[in-house]
């Protein structure tokens, strides 16, 4: 516990709100710094993943830094894998019944998960990481045992969860199903021993779920600690890979940089107190300078610095139109029957999801081939030949490198 005092600070950094939080108090059962300051053995620090689908954005690793934070104060970081739970889905802020995904979904999606943590956990240092997944208690639940923890909540205190009053006064179906979506998040912190357990705004009701419960069993109540819920590279709705806000972990170098060089200036600062350990006081004062700077740190974290640098690079060169940008994805036009329109190209490659929305871009002005603006929709390309290694682009994000 000798760092606790050069780590307080990342732990503390950018977090919303910590309960019980009673600074004024000496009791450890209520004041998190005492608890850290006096504990004499590593406190067991929960975040759990419900891998509902198969990619994380860098919105769902503002918890797991958190966890890194503790990891590096000598705690042990407790990673739950909700196989359990994700087949129900976590109901908060939904306002209708989520899709339940079947064994097979859960586990495929599972299975990505930690490689795309693996740059922000320590996975090294021994007695600093467990990984768990909440079918290994769940899964055992019998009907006592289940009824026991539907006898802890009352359906008074289920409505007044987020969504679900507003579902039940709509006439909208809410199935008894989901109401045990809270007890069983709450029930991973009595499997686990949790002391401090972390999640985002929204999370705020199952973690106390989880406290109750932990006193049902006899057990020290955990620490609850919300993080803010990141909004989009749109600057307006919280990130989603539905809306196509959002930056996912996997995502090669040149996209990831690419979309948060352009991190809304109003988002900037908070997205470096989330998403990186630099000093906000040390930020370059250009807004231009500040964008530049958040997406190549971000990018180096998943990717290391020589990528990152070459993304920045080809991030410059693609704007203005150089076409010598060494890293971007590649499309094979194998996929293309030729001869082919330009609307007909552009819809077929990731860049356009139809290719009536590519005769939309090619209109919009928003397409360069090799830099050069693309102003017919009909414009013809007789042979793979024509285009083989050219970067066609769409917008200042969104670009590929045809190959034969």
């Amino acid at each position: 516990m000798g760092q606790l005092s050069d780590n307080l600070q990342w732990i503390y950094r950018g977090v919303t709100e910590v309960f019980p939080d009673q600074p004024e108090v000496d009791d450890p059962q209520e004041n998190l710094r005492v608890r850290l300051e006096q504990s004499d053995r590593p406190l067991r620090v929960k975040l759990g993943i419900d891998p509902t689908g198969a990619e994380i954005h860098v919105g769902h690793s503002i918890p797991v830094r958190k966890l890194r934070a503790f990891q590096d104060a000598g705690h042990t970081a407790v990673l739950i894998i909700g196989d359990f739970t994700a087949r129900i889905g976590d109901p908060t802020g939904k306002s209708e019944v989520r899709k339940q995904l079947t064994e097979a979904d859960v586990k495929a999606n599972a299975e990505t998960y930690l490689d795309q943590v693996r740059p922000i956990l320590d996975f090294d240092t021994p007695g600093r990481l467990e990984i768990r997944y909440n079918s290994e208690w769940l899964s055992d639940l019998d009907l006592s045992k289940i009824l026991e923890l539907f006898a802890t909540m009352t359906v008074g205190q289920m409505l007044a969860k987020e969504g679900f009053a507003e579902r039940y006064a709509k006439g909208t179906p809410v199935f008894l199903h989901e109401f045990f979506y809270p007890l069983m998040q709450g029930y991973d912190s009595v499997a686990i021993q949790a002391d401090i357990e972390l999640g985002g705004t929204d999370q705020k009701f199952n973690i106390a779920v989880g406290r109750d419960l932990q006193r049902h069993f006899g057990m020290s109540p955990q620490f609850g600690m919300l993080l803010p819920l990141l909004l989009g590279t749109d600057g307006t709705q919280k990130m989603s890979k539905s809306l196509g806000n959002y930056v996912g972990l996997q995502e090669d170098p040149l996209t990831m940089y690419s979309k948060l060089e352009k991190t809304p200036d109003t988002l900037i600062e908070q997205y470096f107190e989330l998403l990186t350990r630099l000093p906000l006081t040390d930020l370059p004062d250009n807004p231009r300078d500040r964008q530049k700077l958040l997406a190549l740190e971000v990018t180096q974290q998943f990717h290391g610095a020589t990528a990152a640098q070459q993304a920045q690079t080809d991030a410059v060169n693609l704007v203005q139109g150089g076409g010598a940008a060494e890293s971007v994805p590649e499309f094979s036009l194998t996929a293309v029957n030729f001869p082919a329109k330009a609307f007909y190209l552009l819809g077929a490659t990731p860049l356009c999801a139809s290719s009536s929305e590519a005769r939309r871009q090619i209109q919009g002005g928003a397409v360069k081939l090799e830099g050069d603006r693309i102003a017919d929709p009909n414009l013809m390309f007789a042979t793979p030949d024509d285009l083989a290694g050219k970067v066609l682009q769409v917008g200042k994000k969104k670009f590929v490198r045809l190959m034969k």
